[in-house]
């Protein structure tokens, strides 16, 4: 089992910036990849980004040069640095693992950006 604790979120202003953090703990071995997800009032969860165990990067288009995903594997941490927010990026986030074949979720923390 893989445990997942989410912190950061919060409500922030068009244009702003905010850090969500991701702790992984548990059976951390062979994570292959972690990634932050997020789902919006009535819409579906959408991937956000996420980075491989050989720090291989993918972003959605939606966030491309706002968004930043890093991981520091000392403190079995993964990081979403967010920049210039927008109205549209209010949603649930979601950190996510993926160890072998199971998949493991946090229990996600609201980002909400005021216009």
């Amino acid at each position: 089992q893989v445990q997942l604790v989410e912190s950061g979120g919060g409500l922030v202003q068009a244009g702003g910036s905010l850090r969500l953090s991701c702790a992984a703990s548990g059976s951390i071995r062979s994570i292959r990849r972690m990634g932050w997800y997020r789902q919006a009032p009535g819409k579906q969860r959408e991937l956000v980004a996420t980075i491989t165990s050989d720090g291989s990067t993918n972003y959605a288009d939606s966030v491309k040069g706002r968004f930043t995903i890093s991981r520091d594997n000392a403190k079995n941490t993964v990081y979403l640095q967010m920049n210039s927010l927008k109205p549209e990026d209010t949603a649930v986030y979601y950190c996510n693992a993926l160890r072998i074949i199971s998949e493991y979720w946090g229990q996600g923390t609201q980002v909400t950006v005021s216009s």
